[in-house]
């Protein structure tokens, strides 16, 4: 597994750092005092910004599509990205920013001829933005199939009923489209007829035909326009008191809104297959903009604990403040390396094939940053309650990195890699092996607690096997 970066690489790694140094660092202020004066309208150092990034060539670098975007792969974008995630601004200002990067790769790889150049063409030109819809507040919408919203096809329309929350971007003014995923009772009937075969009131009611499809096969994406009638956003959504203006995560209520049937992304029932093929960049993506934000908030520590001085001598003198720092730096280059070999697996490999990398940076290396030193609650005290403030970069970065983190409980990729973890355990033990009868036995819980014997063991020293038993 080589993690060196390209001469390619290498090159744009400059050009952003020195970018960043020029016209990004310098204008945060300026971005926040904006904001404040007009807290939902587009801030003008973002649009004077956009034109330079595109003419130093720093423009939609996450678009491995060589027709759109820089041409790179998984592992060449992701020390880009972390780069861009050092600033809460410069993602947009490269047009790299979420949910429109997943949004553009959805119609890149998807999308129609007319849905291209409708929607693709102003996302990529930054003329627009976007925000996804799949989130319900009546569910618990990490296991998709639960969606309760309705793609309902009558004639040459989609009539679309549901409330969705956590739409990202949906505050934005220049917001023109949402990729919306509800259920459409679509698939193999259990008749054996399929989607061709069924006449619309199939496709309408399917419960009163007693078919419907199976599972992963019952939902579907749709664009809608946000100027679309019965479309209402009802607010915006705040976390630990942001409401990310002029981003926004809005909830919407979608009442009879219509839409044609050309507004179908990939065919009804595909929705699962976009959102797999959409989800595991994303993850990329977001992991290293959240290395960033750590590598950042760690200079800041850095910095902050040599320039005080306490109980006479420097913070960083004192013991604890120097351990914490090295287990920053240690939890930080674990999460990165993690990272890499994700984006490596799924350009070498396929998305599938990478599933559990991809589980694993979203379970390791969000919380390792989340939880890392520099911005845990002993910063507020290296730093002072300036910190805490909402004019400073490290905590809009450290609210938007929570945000970034809601796609789903990490709890659910814990269950998966322990069920892939005891699959792998029963197929490879050697029956010659003393432990291959209890190998085998092995259930998730098992699994689990040894994983908590050994990360206690790794925290604290202490031989914990013994006193949970081991298996």
């Amino acid at each position: 597994m080589n993690f060196s970066f390209s001469s390619k690489v290498k090159d744009l790694q400059r050009c952003l750092q020195v970018f960043m140094d020029e016209h990004i660092y310098p204008n945060e202020q300026r971005y926040h005092d904006e904001i404040e004066r007009n807290r939902w309208s587009p801030p003008a150092v973002i649009e004077e910004l956009k034109p330079k990034a595109r003419a130093a060539g720093l423009w939609n670098l996450f678009l491995p599509d060589r027709e759109h975007g820089a041409g790179l792969t998984n592992l060449e974008y992701a020390p880009l990205a972390e780069i861009m995630g050092r600033s809460f601004i410069s993602p947009e200002v490269f047009n790299c920013s979420a949910p429109d990067t997943g949004n553009m790769e959805v119609l890149a790889r998807y999308g129609t001829g007319e849905q291209k150049e409708r929607w693709l063409k102003p996302l990529l030109a930054g003329e627009i933005r976007s925000c996804f819809s799949m989130t319900e507040p009546g569910v618990a919408s990490s296991d998709a199939t639960n969606i309760e919203a309705s793609i309902v096809r009558q004639g040459d329309e989609y009539v679309i009923n549901g409330r969705k929350w956590w739409s990202s971007g949906a505050g934005d003014p220049r917001c023109k489209v949402a990729i919306f995923m509800g259920r459409t009772h679509t698939g193999r009937t259990d008749t054996g007829r399929t989607d061709k075969d069924r006449t619309d009131a199939d496709r309408i009611d399917p419960e009163k035909t007693g078919r419907s499809a199976a599972p992963h096969q019952q939902q579907s994406m749709v664009l809608v326009p946000m100027d679309s009638a019965g479309l209402r956003i009802e607010r915006m959504l705040t976390v630990f008191g942001y409401d990310h203006a002029p981003h926004g995560h809005g909830e919407i209520t979608f009442e009879n809104v219509r839409v044609p049937v050309s507004n179908m992304l990939l065919g009804e029932g595909r929705g699962f297959e976009i959102a797999q093929g959409r989800l595991g960049p994303g993850r990329i993506h977001h992991c290293m903009r959240c290395i960033g934000v750590a590598e950042r908030a760690l200079e800041t520590m850095c910095k902050r604990v040599q320039a005080r001085v306490a109980f006479g001598k420097p913070l960083a003198e004192q013991g604890t403040l120097r351990a914490d720092i090295a287990r920053s730096r240690m939890e930080i280059e674990q999460a990165r390396l993690l990272t890499l070999k994700a984006a490596y697996m799924m350009d070498t490999v396929g998305n599938k094939e990478a599933r559990a990398e991809i589980a694993m940076i979203k379970v390791v290396a969000l919380p390792a940053v989340a939880t890392n030193r520099s911005s845990d609650p002993d910063l507020v005290s290296i730093t002072s309650l300036v910190s805490c403030l909402p004019s400073t970069s490290l905590s809009k970065r450290y609210f938007q990195r929570i945000s970034e983190t809601s796609e789903g409980y990490s709890s659910l990729r814990i269950t998966a890699l322990t069920r892939s973890a005891g699959e792998s355990c029963a197929l490879n033990c050697d029956s010659a092996d003393p432990m291959a009868e209890r190998t085998t036995r092995m259930t998730p819980a098992n699994i689990v607690r040894e994983c908590v014997t050994v990360t206690w063991f790794s925290t604290t020293g202490a031989f914990l096997t013994v006193v949970t038993g081991g298996f």
